[in-house]
């Protein structure tokens, strides 16, 4: 008897599902894409949209504060966006107004990378795009790359990767790799690491990323990645009822013992679940995570 077009193969709930025929469903409602736009005067900051690659599909959302002196150099954050490394987007709504918004609080030039998405690119492209990203910024050390709002006001001596949930785990690979391949960076220099919500490995079995990549070493931290991380002070942000919370404690802890020489701040809202700040992001506490980010961003 044939196979139906709806047979289901697999369900990853509430982020997957997989048929007999190689159909993937998303189960998850993400927000709708919204452009780019450099020139709206209501708004607290700026954007713009450039590819990096046009083989790999590699896009960058690019953000300034509206009110931005010409010349004017501020830190730069990379960000990259959640969503269990198979949904989600840099140019949702979500995330546009997010990481826009951040950009407008911390004073700070900010690229959100748009990457490939599992399971039709498989892992670890993901982390590849977003180490091309890194790679794309630091070409403008000199004030001569390509991008002109990098050239004018992005200093790239005060680098800060910055992601949630799958993102977070995506810049800590971003740091490890920025120490042991600091040659392809030249002078730039990553000085900040703050992760959202991290996701090392979800406690349970791990049933999503073991269909998305049979590697687990992408998981969980090594003690030799985190004592040579480049960056000189790393925050982490959790919520008490998430349940990936115990993987950034392990992290904090491991960091600590690690004989990394660095400072190392967690900091965990209570009564709240995984990325709440993005679901509700004019509650009181997703306000205090923007600000206290918004800080960690400027610190020298």
């Amino acid at each position: 008897m044939a196979s139906s077009t709806n047979d289901v193969a697999d369900e990853f709930f509430p982020f997957l599902r997989i048929y007999k025929d190689g159909r993937i469903q998303r189960l998850q409602v993400t927000s709708d894409i919204v452009p780019a736009c450099a020139d709206d005067p209501k708004s607290a900051f700026r954007a713009k949209d450039v590819t990096i690659s046009v083989d790999s599909a590699l896009s960058v959302r690019i953000f300034i504060p509206s009110a931005v002196d010409l010349n004017q150099k501020l830190p730069l954050l990379l960000y990259v966006h959640g969503g269990a490394f198979c949904f989600e987007s840099a140019f949702n709504l979500q995330y546009h107004s997010h990481v826009g918004s951040l950009a407008a609080k911390a004073n700070a030039v900010a690229v959100s990378v748009e990457y490939r998405l599992a399971p039709e690119n498989p892992i670890p492209a993901c982390y590849d795009d977003c180490w091309d990203a890194l790679r794309w910024i630091a070409a403008h050390v000199n004030r001569d790359g390509p991008e002109p709002w990098l050239n004018q006001h992005a200093d790239l001596d005060r680098i800060c990767l910055a992601g949630d949930s799958a993102g977070a785990n995506i810049c800590h690979h971003l740091a490890v790799r920025a120490g042991s391949s600091a040659e392809q960076l030249g002078r730039v220099k990553v000085v900040a690491l703050a992760l959202i919500h991290p996701f090392f490995g979800d406690g349970a079995g791990d049933r999503l990323w073991k269909y998305l990549c049979s590697d687990t070493t992408w998981l969980r931290p090594t003690a030799q990645d985190l004592a040579t991380l480049p960056c000189r002070r790393v925050k982490i942000f959790l919520a008490e009822k998430d349940s990936l919370k115990f993987g950034g404690w392990n992290y904090d802890e491991d960091l600590k013992s690690s004989g990394w020489n660095g400072a190392v701040e967690t900091v965990e809202h209570g009564g709240e679940d995984h990325v709440f700040h993005l679901k509700m992001p004019e509650c009181e506490k997703a306000v205090d995570l923007m600000e206290k980010l918004a800080c960690f961003i400027n610190l020298d």
